[in-house]
Order: C-alpha cells, then structure tokens, then sequence
C-alpha cells in the first residue's frame, strides 16, 4: 500500500465522518502560514450513530437536573450499584451487593493504576476502546480506560458550564471552535474537527517558543483562528497574557490547576469574556465549574453522586470538609463506585444544586505558624491576590517556608514572600525557582502532623 493510501486510511480511521468542509478545516489549522509543530496525530473516531448519540446526550444533560435530597442518595444509585457489581471483575469478586451503602469499600487512583482491567465491565467494546496514560502527582501514574463517545461527551458538561454565565457556542463549519493550550517543554498537539458542531475546528497547541518557526507566529495563529473558546490552565493562560493577541473569545476555560483570582481577574479584563474555572478530573471529567455568586463550584453533571469521607472512610458532618469521593459518571467505559479523588471540599446542599464549597485539590496539608497550625487553603488566601499561575509551597523540618514561583513570576517574589511571612513570621520564607515539572505538587511539609 502506498503511503498516500495509508495515511488517506488514517485519516478515516481518525475521522470517520469527515467531509470535504472537514478536511478543510483540517487543512487550514495545519497549513496556515503561522502555524505551530504539530507533533501528534489525533481525531473524533466517531462513526455517524454515535455523532447523533452525543447529540442527543448533549441534549438530555442541557435538559437534566443536577442533585438529590440532602437526606438521601439518587433514584438511580441503586440500579447503578447492581450493574456495576454484576459486570465490574473487581466488584463482582467481592460478592453480592451490600446490604448497607457504607459497606461498599470505597477505592482510590492506587488501586485503579494496580489494575486498571479489573474495573472496565465485561461488555465494554474493546475494539473501541481508547487509553490514556495521566500523570502522577500523588505517585500513582494511572492508564484511563476510554472511548471516542465518552471523549465526546465532555463537551456537553462544558456547554452546560458555559450556559450559566450566559454563553451559548454557535461556531460550527468553517470555524475554530476550541483551541486548547498547553506550555510545556514537549506536549501532546493535535488537530481535529468537532462532528456535533458542524465539523468546527479544534487546534491543542504548545505556546514554548520552541514549537513554532518564530514566536511571533503564536500571536498571528491564534488570531487567525479566532477560537470561540480558549481552555488552558493557569500556566498557559499566565504566557497568552504576553502575547500581542487581538482575538477575542466568548469564553476562557481553565482546569487542572488551581486558579487565583488576582490572575482570574487580569484574563478577563484583557480578553472582555467569562473566565471558567472548572473542576476536572481525567477518571471523572468535568465535575464543577466555580461561581462567586455561590460561593462555591456547583455540580454538573446529573449522574455523578458526590459524597465527603473523612480519613478512616466515613461520611463527614454536613458542612465540614471531607475527601471528594464520587459513583456514577458518564463515562460507560469505568463506572466508578465511592471513588476516593484526594481532593477536599465542603459541601453545600442549600441551593438548587450542590456545590463544592473550598475546593481544594489533592490531600490538605497543615502549615506549622508561631503557636498554632493552619490549613493549606490559608496560604492560598495568603496569595490570592497576586496574579501567580502556579507556585510550591514547603515547610521544612525546621519550620522554614520555601515558596517556589516560575521563573517568569519571580519579580513577584518579594510580595509573594511578604504575604507568607504575615502568617509565618518575618524571615521564614525563602524563594526558589520551580522546577520545569508543570505538575508540581503546590503543597507539601517534612513536619510531622502536616497532613490531617
């Protein structure tokens, strides 16, 4: 076979459905003058059934009603546990489904990345299946099981996100619809095409200057996509920040890392759009989206139960701060029951829909100050109002703070520092560069009693 027809059979196997309309946008996002290296080849895979089956998910969750009565669990839970335990290895080797919701063990990223097999059903396609691997921050790198719907159905929890402040996406053919960014030294960068938008354009691109022909060309790209949405993370969204860009986005995304709101304020002002700070997780997907108005991330997604255990793997007092822990999702490929997510939150079920209240990523830590012991997230608020995308924070044995900051953030050191030494005393806190690691633990202590 020649390579012509290899790579014309590649093509289809990435993108079934694609139309001329389609391999244009293809066309323009790899060809365009300014355009990046794009280093990795990726697509929808979706066939035509399961282009109108995202549609029609699309539809049911926009249509949906997130929560349950703060005196017991969803209607569905029940049928989902007895699916799961007859069609899940590890849960059908357990036995019969408990009597009791609190006798199901719950289960954490460690025993996933120990067998990851072990919690696909017996009736997940196979041949359709996609994996990939996550990195691991918390020591346990982890092989997600997946598939092209389920890829797809992230959009509709994004939609969803972005309709309650007042965005609706309308750019279909002929247009960019998402452009994902990325600053790294290597990422993974692709392009594709988004089926259930009209084959809009969908670009992940890598800002390091080393991935395009000149810097300048960053800014003259992602103009001539003019994106609808931009999603990214703090530390790429602190590099658009100093690139000369004139696009205007309807809305930015921002997920897996914490998000101040020194550097939330400063992208909206420039950019004149929403900035979405959503709480994602790559075994869950998009699970909340922060608002202000209620003080919290509110829950997106109606089959997703959320409940808060403490360190032996008991439910917390209503309003206390437990460890995130979740059954249910969407994604048919891993249902997941009482999965233990290492992040900490309150939750508040006051409202219309539950919402996370503190959210904190991965496992608190407690900082030693002069006569008593604080929570991580009083650092956080410690730091809140400078426009850092990403920072370190070690205490060591002897009680000194070392805040590390990127390279491009150390003329902010000194306030950084002073900040910090208002709750630990002047002279406590030593600066240092963070390393090129872009998943870099944010909080971390040698002391004894640190983590609670």
């Amino acid at each position: 076979m020649s390579s012509d027809a290899t790579a014309l059979d590649d093509e289809r196997e990435r993108f079934p459905t694609l139309t001329p309309a389609g391999r244009a946008m293809l066309d323009f996002l790899r060809e365009h003058p300014a355009a990046p290296t794009y280093r990795n080849q990726s697509g929808n895979k979706l066939l035509a059934h399961e282009v109108e089956d995202v549609r029609a998910f699309e539809r049911d969750v926009a249509a949906a009603s997130v929560g349950w009565p703060a005196d017991r669990r969803p209607a569905w839970l029940d049928d989902f546990v007895r699916t799961t335990y007859a069609s899940v290895p590890h849960y059908r080797a357990l036995g019969a489904v408990p009597a009791e919701w609190s006798q199901i063990a719950p289960v954490n990223r460690a025993d996933l990345a120990n067998d990851i097999a072990a919690f696909v059903p017996d009736d997940a396609d196979i041949a359709r299946m996609i994996n990939f691997r996550t990195t691991g921050t918390t020591g346990h790198p982890l092989i997600i099981a997946s598939h092209p719907v389920v890829a797809a159905r992230y959009l509709a929890f994004h939609k969803r996100a972005l309709r309650r402040f007042g965005v609706q996406l309308a750019h279909g053919a002929g247009q960019v619809g998402v452009v994902l960014l990325g600053f790294q030294q290597r990422c993974f960068t692709y392009v594709s095409v988004t089926p259930t938008m009209g084959e809009s354009g969908l670009a992940k691109i890598n800002l390091h200057p080393d991935e395009w022909r000149t810097p300048q060309d960053r800014a003259t790209y992602l103009d001539a996509l003019a994106p609808e949405v931009v999603a990214g993370d703090p530390i790429s969204f602190a590099e658009l920040l100093t690139l000369p860009v004139t696009m205007r986005p309807r809305a930015l995304l921002s997920v897996s890392m914490l998000l101040l709101p020194a550097l939330r304020a400063q992208l909206e002002q420039r950019f004149g759009c929403p900035v979405l700070d959503i709480y994602s997780l790559n075994e869950v997907g998009p699970v909340a989206v922060y608002d202000a108005r209620v003080g919290g991330h509110v829950l997106l997604q109606p089959r997703l139960y959320v409940e808060l255990l403490d360190s032996a793997g008991n439910p917390v007092a209503p309003g206390q701060r437990g460890e995130i822990t979740v059954s249910g999702g969407f994604n048919f490929c891993l249902p997941l029951l009482r999965y233990r997510t290492g992040d900490h939150a309150a939750l508040d079920m006051s409202g219309e829909v539950p919402v996370l209240a503190g959210l904190l990523g991965r496992s608190p830590v407690r900082y030693r100050t002069p006569g008593k012991w604080i929570n991580n997230i009083d650092v956080t608020h410690a730091l809140q109002h400078l426009p850092i995308p990403h920072f370190g924070v070690h205490q060591e044995a002897n009680g000194v703070v070392v805040l590390r900051l990127a390279q491009a953030m150390t003329p902010l050191g000194d306030q950084a520092r002073a900040a910090l030494e208002k709750l630990f005393g002047a002279g406590s806190v030593m600066l240092a560069v963070l390393t090129a690691d872009d998943k870099t633990v944010q909080y971390t202590s040698d002391l004894a009693g640190a983590r609670e």
